[in-house]
């Protein structure tokens, strides 16, 4: 469809971390960080580890819990080094489907609400279930690319 996709993705894992109690923007930039560091060597084996994307934010409706997640370079996906930030764990995501709609631009917080919405309206309206009570945003640029940025919502299929 034009408006969405539906991807595939196998299982795999993750650097990820929750943030609670504070507003998404504000997850995002503590999460961030706490990750950044766990990836330049904050971690059992000391081992810097490349940055990939996307950098996902899971968000639940009705809760202030964000996690955020770095895909882990598939170079570590048999072995990841173990967190030494006990605020930060590697989690196994399971294989699944996924509606994926992508945009362009700067994304705030609004604007991935926004898209959501848009993309949970389209699979409403042609009658295709997925998981509402959450989404996940994924982000694929630094913060100093200024054209040409892409930034996606997902929603699971049921």
């Amino acid at each position: 469809a034009k408006d969405y996709e539906l991807r595939q993705y196998e299982t795999a894992k993750w650097a990820s971390t929750v943030i609670r109690g504070e507003t998404q923007k504000e997850a995002m930039r503590q999460g961030f960080w706490k990750l950044f560091h766990y990836i330049q060597g904050k971690n059992e084996k000391e081992m810097k580890i490349d940055m990939t994307v996307p950098v996902t934010c899971l968000i639940k409706s009705g809760c202030t819990d964000f996690k955020i997640s770095f895909f882990m370079p598939f170079e570590h996906q048999d072995s990841p080094p173990q967190p030494t930030d006990s605020d930060v764990f590697i989690e196994e995501r399971k294989a699944a489907a996924i509606f994926v709609r992508s945009f362009g631009g700067f994304a705030s917080p609004e604007k991935y609400a926004e898209e959501a919405e848009v993309l949970a309206r389209i699979l409403r309206n042609i009658g295709q279930p997925f998981h509402e009570e959450f989404f996940y945003t994924a982000g694929y640029d630094s913060p100093f690319k200024l054209f040409n940025r892409h930034n996606e919502v997902w929603y699971f299929k049921k």
